[in-house]
């Protein structure tokens, strides 16, 4: 029949993509371009900064792979230097201490497996493993202890652990701001920011905040220009590892590991900083190490106004204090 009046054929319009859709496509697009850009400009750097990355300290085998210990200085007594977590260049971190401890004593920084000029292989960071890879290092670098310990931060617990397992092989700990056992009852560890910290590090997103570079070490010790690129270098090259993201996974285990031994009782001396860089306040900070502190028999207690780096802002003041500790118990 005849179409009815008034009421005519349509053809159905096709819908064009929203001006919304048209714009996140479009930033997403930019976004990317900009990402690998700076990837590209990351991948040229670190074939660049490749030159200053000759490692400063006796490479060794562990368990198949390489670990870096730096030795210097002479004495009967050898100093261990154990670094605090993400730390990327502990030999240059702790050198403007321990070039002024390097007069009288040997002094070692052991660089623990994804730190410094040491491989980052995939193996477990248990508090067994990690002591267990710095004694080897150690033996293999030809240093005999007994030990006095110098632990920066969460490295306390593997030197308390230490000292609870092999007792003959610890004589003293002295703590630069270390962490004890009670710093990790109710501490959460974001292992998910970790692992966006670790992605963006190696996209190198990092280069862009050119200031997360400029450690304490940098801003306040005693490096020279040509140490401050290199620990530039090994930022870039070594931020959020993945045995530095192992590490954190494992550290509320490893210090309740460390909790439940008996605490060491031989000397200690504890710096302690104003918690700033901790997470913890000034009060809290120090309250939970002084109630460690309070039940070994021999101990110092040294409250610093600065930092939780306290080695890179009071590095003379320490090494002072640190030749008065040693003499006074006879080492």
């Amino acid at each position: 029949g005849l179409p009815l009046a008034g009421r005519p054929m349509r053809k159905r319009a096709m819908k064009k993509p929203g001006r919304g859709k048209r714009l996140l496509v479009t930033v997403a697009a930019v976004l990317l371009l900009l990402v690998g850009s700076v990837y590209l400009i990351h991948r040229v750097e670190l074939n660049r900064e490749a030159s200053l990355l000759t490692p400063m300290g006796e490479l060794v085998k562990v368990e198949g792979h390489t670990m870096s210990v730096y030795t210097a200085g002479e004495g009967e007594r050898t100093l261990v230097f154990l670094s605090g977590a993400g730390t990327c260049s502990p030999i240059l971190d702790f050198k403007s201490l321990t070039d002024l401890l390097s007069e009288d004593y040997r002094v070692a920084v052991v660089e623990k497996f994804g730190y410094g000029f040491s491989e980052d292989p995939v193996r477990g960071r248990d508090l067994e493993t990690v002591l267990e890879d710095t004694r080897a290092a150690l033996e293999a670098a030809g240093l005999e202890g007994p030990y006095v310990l110098c632990p920066h931060s969460m490295s306390g617990i593997e030197a308390l652990y230490w000292a609870q397992t092999y007792p003959e092989e610890v004589e003293a700990i002295i703590g630069l701001d270390m962490a004890v056992p009670g710093h990790y009852e109710e501490m959460r560890v974001s292992l998910p920011l970790l692992r966006l910290g670790q992605l963006g590090a190696r996209l190198g997103i990092a280069r862009l905040i050119p200031s997360l570079a400029e450690s304490d070490a940098i801003r306040f010790g005693t490096l020279t220009g040509e140490e401050q690129d290199i620990y530039r270098a090994l930022f870039y090259k070594g931020t959020a590892t993945g045995a530095m993201l192992r590490e954190a996974a494992a550290i509320r285990e490893s210090a309740r590991l460390a909790g439940e031994g008996e605490v060491p009782q031989i000397p200690m001396l504890f710096f302690l900083s104003n918690g700033v860089g901790t997470g913890f306040d000034t009060e809290a900070w120090r309250q939970i190490a002084g109630d460690y502190l309070a039940q070994v028999r021999e101990w110092w207690r040294v409250e610093l106004d600065c930092p939780h780096y306290v080695h890179d802002h009071q590095y003379r003041f320490i090494s002072w204090e640190i030749k008065s500790f040693l003499n006074w118990f006879g080492a």
